[in-house]
């Protein structure tokens, strides 16, 4: 007769060397020499369970291992199993959530290895945001705790968030970091909730040492996604646990989202990106350039960036698409080049002076007046028109939209432009009048 206590036996151990081996295979940093003195115990009920020899050992498992082991028992069992740690000398120590399928390394977001911060181009658009994430990397849960950071497409938003994990990942390769989107911790929070495992999900996400999330303007109009998001936040924050957000637009423009949430938001740094002035595009453009070992001459770089003016995605797509059409000449990148590559590609050409001499005249009163210190209401409600236009019509940043406006700061336009904004979202009249001034606007700048 079989023997099936030996055939356990066997088995167990065949299903242990195979996942010791990948773990040294894909994992060599993880590994210890006391790996070896680790037991596969049983395989249950779709755990796998895994013996150290103690205390010291369990908690660097716990810490540091989880991900590498569950990744391990999945390939070599073939299916979707979890992974629990225990230690032999500490029967009353309280046991430790097992690794869950729904918490497998791939949810995290990959890391581009050039979004460091070496490679991002500051000016004054994104200063400050640069300069709170480089202390958020540097002292994660206390400097700037949450660390908000929000801007229209292709500004950096992303770049920047990937630039504190990989800051955290070298300097403070202790601190687990988890990088994800909003749809993934969404995802995950109705897995759990199908599974009956949210327990177990809320362990994962609150006592990580950094939670990064990206896009998490997508919580909007999901009520239970909130509500254990808030929790989640309430629980990382009073811990000291660094919490880093990126939206398109700032917390009390996201639609939906529960007062709570917005307060929270708004608790920490809430961070502006805006479109980059023509000396910080030029930069990107030679930063760029110098990542994809392309040499660009310095009017190329400028004529790009002149002709470019939208987001950092757009000139890079610029510089790659005349980089390709110089190879079909002799390789070398010229002005002419870079014009014929381009070709017909334009970027809105409406012009602040346009939006200037018609507010003017439809409102009864001088451009030097709109350009002028006065704020007589007479003026001011004009001048907040022109730059509502402004920002609406051109790709200028903040920084240039004022400087047409006698020097005045970027808090200023973009103050202007969101009273004007609201107003306008109740007042017909004032929404009639903005969209003919900008019809007029468009066509005379044909």
């Amino acid at each position: 007769m079989v023997d099936f206590a030996l055939v356990m036996v066997i088995a167990l151990g065949t299903i242990w060397s195979d996942i010791l081996g990948q773990v040294r295979i894909n994992h060599p940093r993880l590994v210890r020499g006391w790996f070896s003195d680790l037991r596969l115990t049983d395989v249950e009920d779709g755990i796998v369970r895994i013996q150290a020899h103690n205390q010291a050992q369990l908690n660097y498992l716990q810490q540091h291992c989880r991900l590498a082991f569950l990744e391990a028992a999945q390939a070599a069992t073939g299916r979707l199993v979890s992974v629990a740690f225990k230690a032999n000398d500490t029967e009353n120590t309280p046991s430790q959530p097992p690794v869950l399928p729904f918490e497998a390394e791939g949810d995290q977001l990959l890391l581009n290895h050039d979004s460091t911060f070496n490679n991002f181009v500051t000016g004054p658009c994104n200063r400050l945001a640069h300069a709170a994430a480089l202390a958020v990397a540097d002292d994660p849960g206390r400097a700037y705790n949450p660390f908000f950071v929000h801007g229209p497409v292709g500004l950096g938003k992303t770049h920047l968030l990937q630039a504190i994990c990989h800051a955290i990942r070298e300097q403070r390769p202790e601190t687990a970091y988890h990088y994800i989107s909003c749809e993934t911790f969404i995802n995950h929070f109705i897995e759990a909730v199908e599974q009956g495992l949210l327990h177990h999900f809320q362990y994962r996400y609150r006592h990580v040492g950094v939670l990064v999330i990206d896009d998490i303007q997508f919580l909007a109009e999901r009520e239970r996604s909130q509500e254990e998001f808030f929790h989640t936040f309430n629980t990382l924050h009073q811990s000291h646990r660094q919490i880093v957000l990126s939206a398109d637009c700032s917390p009390s423009e996201i639609p939906s989202l529960e007062e709570r949430l917005i307060s929270r938001f708004n608790s920490g740094l809430v961070a502006l990106l805006d479109r980059p002035d023509l000396e910080t595009r030029m930069a990107i453009v030679r930063k760029k350039a110098k990542l994809r070992y392309i040499e660009v001459p310095e009017d190329v770089v400028r004529f790009i960036a002149s002709r470019i003016d939208t987001n950092i995605r757009a000139l890079e797509g610029a510089l790659i698409k005349i980089d390709a059409v110089s190879q079909m000449y002799s390789g070398e990148i010229t002005l002419e080049i870079a014009r014929e590559a381009l070709g017909s590609d334009s970027v809105r050409s409406v012009k602040i002076p346009v939006i200037l001499e018609i507010v003017a005249k439809r409102l009864n009163v001088k451009v030097s007046d709109l350009q002028s210190k006065k704020r007589s209401k007479a003026i001011t409600y004009p001048r907040h028109v022109s730059m509502y236009l402004a920002r609406r019509l051109t790709s200028q940043s903040l920084e240039e939209i004022g400087g047409y406006f006698g020097g005045r700061d970027h808090s200023t336009v973009l103050h202007a432009s969101r009273t004007i904004g609201e107003q306008a979202q109740q007042d017909p009249q004032l929404r009639q009048l903005l969209d003919e001034v900008a019809l007029e606007v468009k066509n005379t700048s044909q």
